[in-house]
């Protein structure tokens, strides 16, 4: 069967993680790369093997041998696109957040509807290993009634400059990070839960000089039912990546750790070259990872888009559902500004998240 053939648009952090992961795919390859540096498109093309790199995307669009377009861009750049590769009969893979407004999702959500293309909204939280035998056991009734959720992810920043500025990222942590938890609730729920009402505080504590955004926030969900989901971020946290689950039940409790359980404890006095994502440096006591790739669930979810490609399948995760997830970082955005929690369906009118908790006259 003939390979379908992927074009990634961005060469950055997590395009590296998305082009290692399709080389464990078989049933795809990696014809193209776009990065809006030649200079980047050419180092990422000969570091993974990839035999085109452009500086325009539109190149890629032109391909035949294209079949999917997988966007690792800035946020601000996912909807014109994701639009574009559609209206290019492209299918198209998003990763996370799905774009900036609530307005932007439908469009993209148009586009891939009319051009007859699938649109998937990236959460590799769903496809984790130990995060989804979690999902099997309350599925199996092991935890009995489940009444809380929790998830957070923490670490000391994001990769990229261009995360800093809520011009291109539209928000802070709670964008960049808190969009994790709430997919991955709806995800436990069944897929598509209603939303009763959401509350957050934010702030930004270590890195006032750096941004506008939030760098810590806490985020309360309340689900039809009285299922409580809690999302723990932070760019503020020191010492690595950290990123863990925990789900309460009437019947039970269940924790996982993405990382720590999938590491060396390591102890050395010189240090060495990598440890974890995030981690600053290696002297002393660290977590030496494996597999970390394959641990945050990217293959499955990559190798997910390829079948649902080539067996005209469903994703589990479309772009309605990164327009659910926006809907409730908008509604915690509104929240942190003023204190109260916020009843759902929530649709402002602002052109990125942030501007609720940034400015007072937007969020009315």
């Amino acid at each position: 069967m003939k390979k379908l053939g992927i074009g990634i648009l961005g060469s950055g952090f997590v395009a590296n993680i998305h082009a290692e992961s399709y080389a464990r795919i078989p049933q795809a390859e990696v014809v193209a790369v776009y990065s809006r540096r030649i200079e980047s498109a050419r180092r990422f093309a000969e570091v993974h093997k990839i035999p085109h790199w452009f500086e325009n995307y539109e190149d890629i669009l032109d391909m035949p041998e294209v079949d999917i377009v997988d966007i690792c861009l800035p946020n601000f750049l996912h909807a014109r696109a994701a639009i574009d590769a559609a209206s290019a009969g492209k299918h198209v893979i998003v990763e996370k957040p799905l774009c900036l407004t609530l307005e932007e999702a439908d469009e993209m959500i148009e586009a891939s509807r009319k051009n007859g293309v699938k649109l998937m909204y990236a959460e590799q939280l769903c496809f984790a290993p130990k995060y989804e035998r979690v999902r099997q056991l309350v599925n199996e009734g092991a935890l009995g009634k489940i009444y809380l959720l929790k998830q957070s992810e923490k670490h000391s920043g994001p990769h990229s400059p261009w995360f800093w500025d809520v011009g291109q990222s539209g928000g802070g942590v709670m964008m960049d990070m808190g969009c994790h938890a709430l997919g991955w609730f709806r995800w436990m729920l069944g897929g598509n839960p209603k939303v009763e009402s959401v509350w957050a505080q934010m702030g930004t504590y270590a890195h006032k000089e750096r941004t506008r955004g939030e760098d810590n926030s806490i985020c309360v969900v309340t689900f039809e039912g009285g299922v409580v989901g809690l999302a723990e971020d932070s760019w503020a946290k020191q010492g690595g990546m950290d990123d863990r689950i925990e789900v309460y039940g009437t019947g039970g409790v269940s924790y996982a750790d993405l990382f720590m359980g999938n590491s060396a404890l390591t102890f050395s006095i010189s240090g060495y070259g990598y440890a974890l994502e995030k981690a600053p440096e290696t002297k002393g006591w660290t977590f030496t990872v494996f597999e970390e790739v394959f641990n945050q669930g990217y293959p499955y979810e990559l190798a997910h888009f390829v079948e649902c490609v080539r067996d005209d399948k469903q994703p589990i995760q479309t772009g309605e559902d990164g327009k659910a997830v926006l809907e409730m970082i908008y509604a915690a955005y509104e929240s942190a500004r003023t204190g109260c929690k916020v009843a759902l369906p929530f649709r402002p009118k602002v052109s990125k998240p942030i501007d609720l908790y940034l400015d007072p006259v937007q969020g009315g």
